[in-house]
């Protein structure tokens, strides 16, 4: 049995004081209003089933952030055709349509003038102002969705929820989204509060069509919401549109149309562009609706499996997503391998504790040679000088000020802009710390460097003589020898788990954060011949990317049909300049 999820009718004033503070605000970024093109409005209501030959008049649709009216007047358009059609004229039933549709809208200018749009559109499709009047107040109101007390469960829901990070949210108000919701996680988006709710208000077989940003389906904030839709829901569409114009505005985050079913988990169809075709969105929806259709550059593949608790969803891989189950089943990951992965450090002030290595004012014992993201060339070390001034001891504790003079005197030239940093006011006693703690045996450890944001996997091998900077993603071990295992970091094989794991970044820049590290998976050490380990080794740092990729798939014995979908995932994955 479904219920409705109980929402106080009481707010407190501070809450009150918040929300009606969001609801006058003038700055559409403020406010994370995108608003939407009507060819997606339309494309979304036809993959909900929400057409005009349906009868709309036996179902209930809902709007959760009605903006402009976009969804909403198409929603209103398409329901009075098809009342029309099969119920006879409007007017008649104007007692069943008032149930039909719900709209918020929080900010009130905003919904004045959707209420304006809205009540011409009514009067134009035959209604009297004063039945258009009635409808309009029905359908449309002004209030925060998130808290708004809805009467009942609908069959549809659509929209394009606002893009608004918690900082941007009055601490009333999300102390208030706190204790309401539970997959307000880490620093989650508006927006997946949106989804939580939305989800809890469809009934069974009820579907929920968004455009969204696409970053809550791999982020670690998305984790919670994933698990909620995994368990209850299915994902039946999902529609990547990086590569399309979907918004009347530029925006940064990269969009995608999810359709989820209130329904058991089965299977998802995902378009594809075929490479190298231009794809509009015509084609992506028409692909969608008319698998029959004449050729198109839009294939479409059924997925299975899209979802595992609160990992992330690999759907943007739909060519690898076997091969990378069998070798998540296979193979350990690269910890499980006796490999540890790690980051550089951070110091929250970097003008004061980066410089010069020879430059720096202070003892030798307390600067350490520092190597830089910029220092890496493909799979060379070349040091461009810098040095970290160094305020840990080996044993986690603070060095003495009072034993390093020069030390000392140079951290009190910056103690003002150091003590203002967060991290010091949080620890005052320590307020020359650097954000990350220091371990400076880690200079001398042979390791393998790998930058954050690349176009490709840069692996690069220090033998251990320099300490890596916060933009830099660490891997040891005292099991696998480095220089091997640098030869599987550089393959088409690990590139393929970060590829298809990782959030992208503007111009489809890859993410080679340690969450994502830690997911490839590799051979045991002690798995590998002699033959394969020297072999390996040898080609750790060989240009040949063919050469080097066929040792590695000979290591994980993988066939020569997953060989190639992996090396063919990776190099469409690969950001080369002539992509750029």
């Amino acid at each position: 049995m479904n219920t409705l999820p109980l929402f106080k009718l009481e707010r407190s004033s501070p809450v009150k004081a918040a929300i009606d503070a969001l609801a006058t605000q003038g700055n559409l970024d403020e406010r994370g209003a995108i608003f939407t093109k009507p060819e997606v409005v339309h494309g979304i209501l036809d993959l909900c089933g929400y057409t005009e030959t349906s009868d709309l008049l036996n179902k209930r649709l809902l709007e959760p952030a009605a903006g402009g009216g976009e969804f909403l007047l198409a929603a209103a358009t398409r329901l009075l055709r098809s009342c029309r059609a099969l119920h006879g004229p409007p007017a008649h039933h104007l007692k069943a349509l008032q149930a039909s549709i719900r709209a918020i809208e929080l900010h009130r200018p905003t919904c004045d003038a959707t209420t304006s749009r809205l009540n011409a559109l009514l009067i134009h499709e035959g209604l009297t102002a004063s039945q258009a009047r009635t409808l309009s107040e029905a359908w449309l109101r002004q209030d925060d969705f998130l808290l708004a007390k809805l009467d009942g469960l609908f069959d549809v829901i659509v929209g394009n929820p606002p893009y608004v990070r918690q900082e941007k949210i009055p601490n009333a108000l999300l102390a208030e989204y706190k204790r309401t919701f539970s997959t307000l996680y880490d620093r989650a988006d508006l927006y997946v509060l949106f989804y939580e709710r939305c989800l809890d208000l469809l009934r069974p077989q009820g579907v929920l069509g968004f455009i969204c940003a696409n970053r809550w389906l791999k982020n670690k904030y998305g984790g919670p919401l994933r698990e909620k839709i995994t368990r209850g829901y299915n994902l039946d569409l999902y529609i990547d549109l990086s590569h399309v114009d979907a918004f009347q505005s530029q925006v940064d985050a990269y969009p995608a149309i999810t359709v989820i079913r209130r329904a058991p988990a089965s299977s998802t169809r995902v378009p594809n562009p075929r490479q190298g075709d231009a794809v509009t969105l015509d084609h992506l929806f028409k692909a969608l609706q008319a698998p029959q259709a004449p050729p198109s550059p839009v294939s479409i593949s059924v997925l299975r499996g899209v979802g595992c608790g609160q990992d992330p969803w690999l759907i943007d891989a739909p060519e690898i997503l076997e091969t990378l189950r069998t070798l998540e089943r296979t193979f350990p990951t690269l910890e499980e391998a006796e490999a540890r992965v790690g980051i550089g450090v951070a110091t929250g002030a970097d003008k004061i504790y980066i410089g010069p290595y020879d430059a720096l004012p202070v003892e030798a014992e307390r600067r350490l040679p520092l190597v830089m993201s910029g220092d890496l060339r493909a799979t060379a070390l070349e040091w461009s000088g810098s040095g970290l001034v160094n305020p840990w001891q080996e044993d986690g504790s603070l060095a003495a000020l009072e034993r390093y003079p020069l030390f000392e005197k140079y951290l009190l030239e910056h103690a003002t802009a150091l003590k203002g940093r967060h991290t010091a006011k949080k620890s005052p006693h320590a307020w020359y710390k650097t954000i990350d703690r220091v371990y400076p045996s880690l200079v001398s450890t042979p390791k393998l460097l790998i930058p954050d944001i690349k176009g490709e996997a840069t692996v690069v091998f220090d033998e251990g003589r320099y300490y890596p900077h916060h933009n830099l993603y660490v891997v040891t071990s005292a099991r696998w020898e480095l220089q091997a295992l640098q030869a599987v970091l550089r393959s088409s094989v690990a590139l393929a788990f970060v590829a298809a794991y990782c959030t992208r970044m503007s111009g489809g820049f890859l993410r080679f954060q340690a969450q994502y590290l830690r997911r490839i998976r590799v051979p045991h050490w002690g798995d590998l011949s002699p033959h394969t380990r020297i072999r390996l080794a040898d080609l750790s740092q060989s240009p040949d990317q063919a050469a080097l990729d066929e040792a590695v798939f000979a290591a994980y014995g993988l066939s020569s049909h997953q060989a190639r979908l992996l090396s063919d995932f990776a190099a469409s994955a690969r950001v080369s300049r002539e992509k750029r």
